[in-house]
């Protein structure tokens, strides 16, 4: 069952749709009490997600339609494989179709995507994570797509982890000056992270005592130099990179010994997933 946030989604995505007068177009051409059945179908390879929004879509629309998962979010299919069953009112299932197959086709894409960099770096000490580059309004179900996928969270917001950029080093006054002032307001709980561009910061950032160093756009030569540095400093220190990671290169950042990956290729770069629905009426 959805909570509160994630019906309030639904209804405003359908909404867009039916904006209080419908669906005009069933309404005027399918008979009201003609049933049927539809079924909504992986037409490539994919990672579904989005399962319980597409149900609560359908829900909303007709709470006395039957809407059957066949499998659960996270699961991989082949080509053809069914994804749900629904039995009900042709009208209904009808107005329900694009904005059930419009989350599913999209939240599918990122954990489809987010499968491919989970296989990308098996077997090194790399996690890949995505990023707060997210689609306004749907960052948890992008981001429990990406874990659908099997790739990793950073942080969800501005407010469960101090990470330190540029900009924020420039209004500080300096990697000291910044980490020094968390440090004095963060209860235990809350981890610093600093985001450093050259060797001089991660050496400041690491006796300042960050607990995570993000080395941001970096040739794969200096990465991998900055790495052992980091490590002769602090062995258990924990690396992340970052900057223009993309499915082709992520093998490569990973083999230089970071611990985690950052991209936004998970989620504003991943391409929508094909899934369709196929109706039978009158059945």
């Amino acid at each position: 069952m959805l909570d509160e946030e994630g019906l309030s989604l639904v209804r405003r995505a359908l909404s867009e749709d039916l904006a209080g007068y419908g669906d005009i177009t069933s309404a005027w051409t399918v008979p009201a009490e003609l049933g049927g059945r539809a079924v909504i179908t992986a037409r490539q390879e994919l990672v579904v997600s989005g399962l319980t929004l597409a149900e609560a879509v359908m829900e909303v629309v007709d709470p006395t339609a039957e809407f059957v998962t066949m499998m659960a979010d996270g699961a991989g299919l082949r080509e053809g494989e069914v994804v749900a069953r629904i039995e009900g009112s042709v009208r209904s299932i009808l107005s329900a179709e694009r904005t059930m197959l419009n989350f599913l086709t999209h939240l599918s894409g990122v954990a489809t995507q987010a499968r491919y960099f989970a296989k990308a770096v098996e077997g090194t000490r790399a996690r890949v994570i995505d990023t707060r580059k997210t689609t306004p309004g749907l960052r948890r179900w992008e981001k429990r797509a990406v874990v659908d996928g099997g790739c990793h969270n950073h942080r969800f917001g501005l407010f469960d982890l101090v990470l330190i950029k540029n900009n924020h080093l420039t209004a500080a006054g300096g990697v000291r000056a910044a980490v020094a002032r968390a440090q004095d307001m963060r209860p235990h709980y809350i981890m610093i992270e600093v985001e450093v561009e050259s060797e001089a910061d991660l050496r400041e950032a690491i006796a300042a005592g960050a607990d995570v160093i993000m080395l941001d756009n970096q040739s794969l030569e200096q990465l991998a130099r900055l790495v052992k540095v980091a490590r002769d400093l602090k062995p258990d220190i924990v690396l992340e990179a970052s900057g223009g990671i993309r499915l082709e290169t992520v093998r490569a950042v990973a083999e230089t010994g970071v611990d985690l990956i950052s991209t936004s290729a998970l989620t504003m770069g991943a391409p929508a997933a094909d899934l369709g629905l196929t109706l039978t009426v009158g059945v």
